[in-house]
């Protein structure tokens, strides 16, 4: 019968993973104006190890209560930094080393997992109602989009975020050995 993992080895297995990540990963969240959004999307960010959030245009404020009760207080263990727009934010992605990579169903985006994500990139997401902005857009490096089989035109945007950093992440852990073959990990998940 199989259980959930104590803490312990929760820790041992999130270890192993840290030990196996090199890309760094930024995100740029622009105009997410509600609360739940940003706090989901926070904690996401924590849980992938995104180095830099980006906050531009009207995204609420990472200290509003809503904003902390979906996070879990994970707001606290990132690097949160507010410009006025998708400008701004790009430039300060450029500064820092990273490629933008903006995530919206947009002419010329690919699709999710043919996108060049290798190395450090800084994703970008839009407002829950408009997406990306053109400005946004037009300074993107790389356009990607999430192919979508259903009857539904879009995805919220915390999950569209959720969904992207883990792609960007699942490739660089990809061609790793599995974690059967580290003695840490294999600890952790061997059965009790």
């Amino acid at each position: 019968m199989s259980t959930q993992l104590r803490p312990t080895d929760v820790k041992r297995l999130n270890r192993h993973w840290r030990r196996r990540t090199e890309g760094r990963i930024g995100l740029i969240v622009e105009s997410v104006t509600q609360p739940f959004n940003l706090g989901s999307i926070l904690r996401t960010c924590a849980t992938f190890g995104v180095e830099t959030v980006w906050l531009a245009g009207n995204t609420a404020d990472p200290a509003h209560p809503q904003v902390g009760k979906t996070a879990l207080g994970t707001e606290h263990k990132l690097r949160l930094e507010k410009v006025s727009g998708a400008a701004q934010a790009v430039a300060a992605a450029r500064e820092s080393g990273f490629r933008v990579a903006a995530v919206e169903l947009a002419r010329g985006a690919v699709p999710l997992h043919r996108a060049p994500l290798e190395g450090d990139v800084c994703l970008a997401v839009g407002a829950e109602d408009h997406g990306c902005s053109p400005a946004l857009l037009d300074g993107a490096d790389i356009l990607a989009y999430i192919p979508q089989i259903g009857r539904v035109g879009s995805l919220n945007v915390a999950v569209a975020a959720a969904v992207a950093i883990a792609e960007t992440r699942r490739r660089e852990w990809c061609d790793l050995p599995d974690a059967a073959e580290d003695p840490d990990a294999a600890e952790a998940v061997r059965s009790r």
